[in-house]
């Protein structure tokens, strides 16, 4: 295994352990939690434009978001998340869209999923877990956008009641 010149891993050696103990720690997360809560927010910029952030341990563009942690608002957990993956800075309301069952993909999982039209954005730095974030067109969205993440831009766009489903 290369080192750097004083015995400590090299960055890329730090990223690939820190991918690897991500991947393990979902599953983990999942089978010991009876019921998992993660918070997702729509930033919709003054085009109209939403954010879509990409992982860098996981296929696709998805909106950012994550984990409420134990002793952490829904809301809370929304703002930390958006600063974290995507520097943006929420300088307005985030309103509710919906509160939906990710039953489908992780039995117990659901969402809460904010709405943020008022915010600063500060220059974004890929991460460890985040390799980009981006503001697409409802139009042109990759074509590896999530399903749930197109399903819930399509509701704001046409204005549509919410599913339950994520």
């Amino acid at each position: 295994m290369n080192h750097t010149s004083d015995g400590s891993p090299t960055v890329l050696q730090r990223k690939l352990v820190t991918r690897l103990r991500l991947k393990l720690a979902r599953p983990y997360f999942r089978w010991s939690r009876g019921m998992t809560l993660g918070a997702r927010v729509m930033v919709i910029d003054g085009d109209s434009r939403f954010l879509l952030v990409r992982h860098t341990y996981q296929p696709g563009w998805i909106l950012p978001g994550g984990g409420v942690e134990r002793g952490e608002s829904a809301l809370a957990a929304a703002c930390r998340e958006v600063e974290e993956e995507a520097a943006i800075i929420p300088t307005g309301p985030l309103k509710v869209h919906g509160f939906f069952s990710n039953h489908r993909d992780f039995p117990g999982d659901h969402l809460v999923v904010y709405v943020l039209r008022e915010f600063e954005r500060r220059t974004f730095r890929p991460s460890i877990e985040i390799a980009d974030a981006q503001f697409f067109n409802h139009e042109a969205l990759p074509a590896n956008t999530t399903a749930g993440s197109r399903r819930r831009i399509a509701e704001i766009i046409s204005g549509a009641e919410p599913s339950a489903e994520w």
